[in-house]
């Protein structure tokens, strides 16, 4: 039988900035391969290879997807044999902090033809350039959107009632830890709940929340507390040695999307645009902030400022995500530049490698 493959990102174009959760990710490995090379040089490839090779036999596998281009991966990691492949080019320039685990560097910049690169400087230097500054016009504009949903939480947080708020956070906790206290340390993981990508928004909240039994939707409008309620739930079950996935939101990472607590079949997340999910098998139950919160009417006495503001919302995200599009058609300009110039028999002979030796840590010929 296939194993799992779970799908998550790792790092995130925010507003905020490209913002980096893979050290989380990478702790507890005792082997890690950290590829370097420019675009183009088939590192997401050769990690899929070893992914699908892994999952085929049998194996449970991560893939880290890459938030500039949703079809690329920037890491697998095979958890039984505690090893990982990454993309350690910038932005998510990987400085392991895991003791005890082997590092090794690999570059597959050594396939390039250096003489034909070198014809085309003036060219990948100009690139490089722009697609530097469509990113930083991203994530500048995303901010701008930022500022604007703060002014639309506002509206709510002036409304909330904090004392059913903390009510309801005490209610969710004793339900899903009651008395339980484990005799361990809890393993937490920093991952983003979904994306903003060059096509938009994107999660695997599905994919991430297959195998779980019981699946609370998170309802509400922004500033209705859902983001401090799991952070205080996360809180509450790493004090208890309970193991937490902690996901953050791609748009703003210094707020909570969803929790997963795989030990006691339970996952809550915010099920609000652009994440909108609704029950669909047993064991699945909304809780809905706005209804429980929020005094009543305040959609409707508001209701003309927080259409502006929504629409002002969307049209900034729009336009952000706009310059992750050019950022990401200037890219593939640059690694058809990079591609014209590799040696890819080299690629397959590092790829051949590396497999070989995951083979070897699991004892297989």
């Amino acid at each position: 039988m296939a194993g799992t493959i779970k799908k998550y990102f790792a790092g995130g174009n925010t507003a905020r900035g490209f913002h980096n959760l893979f050290d989380s990710n990478l702790q507890g490995l005792n082997r890690l391969f950290i590829l370097k090379g420019g675009p183009g040089t088939g590192k997401s490839s050769l990690m899929k290879k070893v992914g699908q090779e892994w999952a085929e036999r049998g194996y449970d596998i991560e893939l880290l997807y890459c938030s500039s281009d949703c079809e690329s991966v920037d890491g697998v990691i095979i958890p039984a044999l505690k090893v990982g492949i990454v993309d350690g080019t910038a932005p998510h320039v990987i400085e392991p902090k895991a003791p005890g685990a082997v590092e090794e560097y690999i570059n597959l910049g050594e396939a390039w033809d250096a003489a034909a690169l070198a014809e085309q400087k003036n060219k990948i230097e100009k690139l490089t350039a722009e697609v530097s500054e469509a990113f930083q016009t991203a994530y500048a504009t995303f901010k701008e959107a930022l500022d604007i949903h703060d002014d639309w939480e506002k509206i709510y947080i002036n409304s909330m009632d904090f004392h059913k708020a903390d009510e309801l956070t005490r209610k969710l906790a004793d339900s899903f830890f009651g008395r339980m206290k484990l005799n361990k340390q809890a393993d937490v993981r920093h991952r983003f709940l979904g994306a903003a990508t060059p096509i938009g928004a994107v999660d695997f909240i599905p994919n991430l929340t297959e195998e779980i039994p019981k699946r609370y939707f998170v309802k509400g409008r922004p500033g209705t507390g859902k983001s401090t309620m799991l952070k205080k739930l996360a809180a509450a079950a790493e004090e208890r040695g309970i193991d937490v996935e902690i996901y953050h939101c791609g748009f703003d990472p210094n707020s909570l999307d969803m929790l997963i607590f795989r030990e006691l079949g339970i996952a809550i997340f915010d099920s609000t645009a652009p994440h909108e999910y609704f029950p669909s098998r047993d064991g699945d139950e909304i809780i809905d902030m706005y209804e429980i919160l929020v005094e009543q009417g305040t959609d409707e006495i508001y209701a003309d400022l927080i259409s502006k503001i929504s629409d002002n919302y969307k049209t900034k995200m729009a336009e952000a995500t706009s310059y992750l599009a050019k950022a990401k058609q200037l890219r593939d300009q640059l690694e058809a530049i990079y591609i014209a110039a590799m040696d890819f028999t080299i690629v397959e002979q590092i790829q051949s490698g590396i497999m070989k030796e995951i083979r070897e840590m699991a004892g297989i010929n």
